[in-house]
């Protein structure tokens, strides 16, 4: 298991987790922002708003792939060097994308953000498990895990809110101006970022490497879990926007409003929720939280008012950051001496399922809303029971189970 750095002062540790924090957020914002906006740039480019949903799985898939390129570049290359470069291509790339004039330009831009931006978030997810002992992970994730919620749902409400104002492109202007402005704050902070872990491999050592990731059987049900939950919760959350405007008759300020409460949980409970991991262990809560996200869809099916609709929505937040952040927990456990390919495959997963659950769900809707949640909240639900067996074994804080 990997230590924490023994001599960073608490300090130090503590800006730089805010920082990681404020970058995972802007670019999950940016990732999410076009969600409630979809039937305006369907109305904009002359095409349905489920054609042009299709540009959320264009920036996700791509996303998920580049992950284990840049997770392997900087066990070998140092985690500095390639999360500068992905920020910097995040924010150029960000104001590139103003350039588009139809659905398929917008796409393409989207695909290139997607590969270039994707070095951030793992690293700093990798550096959590440089920098913290298993048994305080717990709270540093639960920052970025909160920060990533907090970017989906600010980039969900502040996209709807701020579009009738200044338009798509400036948008993208805006969250490409904020990603150059956090890497120029964090410049100073590179001294601590540690450098590299190992030298070159070959494609052989690679390919074991992820292999040895898969071998055990706690490694294979984590990611399956990782990858089966982020499809459950992007194919819900990326056409919320459209289920409010189609359900309640809400313009862009209402859908933004209404989805508000899907970053609240992360953004307050967070870290509450990491320090309980730690100390309860991750296999009591994993099963709630995928219960809670299954009970939230199927909320959402039922013809009930705004308010409670709403209230579903932050519910199921809130099952999201009581899975993730730790199933990320356990990850950087058994990630040994290649922590960047442990997390580059764990970010890989879930943003791949971001991208497939965004394309099941848009296909269900050819049938009706009712009958995609239905799917979607029976097969959460389905994990949720298998989740109660499978994670048992981590059930005390800071566990090393095995399997």
């Amino acid at each position: 298991m990997m230590s924490a750095t023994p001599d960073l002062p608490d300090i130090q540790l503590e800006r730089l987790l805010r920082l990681l924090a404020a970058a995972t957020f802007v670019i999950f914002f940016q990732a999410f922002m076009v969600a409630p906006i979809l039937p305006q740039l369907g109305a904009a480019f002359g095409t349905s708003p489920e054609r042009v949903g299709l540009i959320v799985p264009a920036y996700l898939v791509p996303y998920g792939v580049a992950t284990l390129v840049y997770g392997l570049l900087a066990d070998r290359l140092g985690i500095w060097r390639i999360m500068a470069a992905s920020l910097t291509a995040f924010a150029v790339l960000s104001v590139l994308t103003t350039t588009a004039g139809s659905v398929e330009q917008l796409a393409f831009w989207r695909v290139l953000t997607g590969l270039g931006a994707s070095g951030v978030v793992p690293l700093a997810l990798v550096l959590v498990a440089r920098l913290f002992p298993y048994e305080r992970r717990g709270r540093p994730l639960g920052w970025l895990f909160g920060a990533m919620a907090g970017g989906m749902a600010f980039g969900s409400t502040f996209g709807a809110l701020l579009e009738p104002y200044l338009g798509w492109r400036g948008l993208f202007l805006a969250v490409g101006a904020a990603g150059a402005a956090i890497l120029f704050v964090l410049i100073p902070a590179r001294g601590i970022i540690p450098g590299a872990t190992s030298n070159a491999a070959s494609l052989g050592m690679l390919v074991r490497g992820y292999r040895d990731l898969l071998a055990s059987s706690r490694g294979r049900r984590t990611y399956a879990t990782v990858l089966l939950n982020s499809m459950f919760h992007s194919g819900v959350f990326t056409w919320l926007g459209l289920y409010f405007e189609r359900r309640y008759g809400l313009g862009p300020m209402g859908v933004g409003l209404a989805l508000l409460g899907y970053g609240i949980p992360g953004l307050l409970l967070g870290p509450f929720i990491g320090r309980m991991a730690d100390r309860q262990g991750r296999g009591r809560l994993l099963p709630l939280g995928l219960l809670l996200g299954s009970l939230a869809a199927a909320a959402l099916i039922l013809d009930a008012p705004l308010l409670p609709a709403a209230l579903a929505v932050t519910v199921l937040s809130l099952g999201y950051d009581m899975t993730q952040p730790l199933l990320a927990g356990i990850v950087t456990a058994f990630g040994g001496k290649r922590p960047g390919q442990a997390m580059g495959l764990n970010v890989c997963l879930l943003f791949v399922g971001f991208g497939v659950g965004s394309l099941l769900f848009g296909w269900a809707l050819r049938y009706d809303f009712g009958i995609a949640l239905a799917l979607f909240a029976a097969a959460e639900l389905a994990l949720a029971i298998t989740a109660i067996r499978l994670f048992r074994a981590e059930t005390r804080p800071a566990t090393e189970a095995r399997g």
